[in-house]
Formats: C-alpha cells, sequence, structure tokens
C-alpha cells in the first residue's frame, strides 16, 4: 500500500523542495534520506512514523511549525486518519 505522491516544486545544486501527500489510510514506504532535511506541514495532523526497525511513533504536525531531521533517517510516514489529507513540503539540502 502505498497512498501517496510527491512533486517535486523546485530543485536547484544545492536544494530540492517537494510537496508530499499522503491519502487517509496512505504511506509512505521505507525510504532513507541520503541529504538533511527540513519538513513545513501544511496541515495540523497526527502522522505514524516507523524507523527501520520497526518501532512506531505518533508525531503531531502543526500547520507551518517546520521542524528538521540529519542525513541518514530512515523510516515509513503514515496517515492514520480517516478522513484527513497529509500534505509537507520537504525542502532537501544537497550540499
Amino acid at each position: 500500500m502505498t497512498g501517496s505522491h510527491s512533486e517535486i516544486q523546485a530543485a536547484g545544486d544545492h536544494f530540492r523542495v517537494t510537496k508530499w501527500t499522503i491519502d487517509p489510510g496512505g504511506s509512505i514506504p521505507i525510504h532513507r534520506h541520503d541529504h538533511p532535511y527540513i519538513v513545513v506541514p501544511l496541515v495540523t495532523a497526527a502522522m505514524d512514523v516507523t524507523d527501520a526497525t520497526g518501532q512506531r511513533a505518533t508525531t503531531q504536525l502543526r500547520t507551518g511549525e517546520s521542524y528538521s531531521r540529519p542525513v541518514g533517517t530512515q523510516h515509513e510516514i503514515g496517515n492514520p486518519n480517516t478522513n484527513q489529507t497529509i500534505t509537507f513540503i520537504e525542502i532537501e539540502l544537497l550540499g
């Protein structure tokens, strides 16, 4: 199951900006981040994060409250909501 899609909105030599959408009950399959990145939530919603060891945690997104993660982060992102789509902007710092 995926139920997610992405759209690259801008890219340059040192950055990439991607808009992510996760449908209700959908997920972004497990993946590894090869660059540090910043997330800018476009909604206020709960989001499930499962790391590479299978440990799961629920994160509360708040519209416009950005956060960052380091290189090497590996996880699956899930939308546990039954009636709300999760959207966020991901800004990767390519070097």
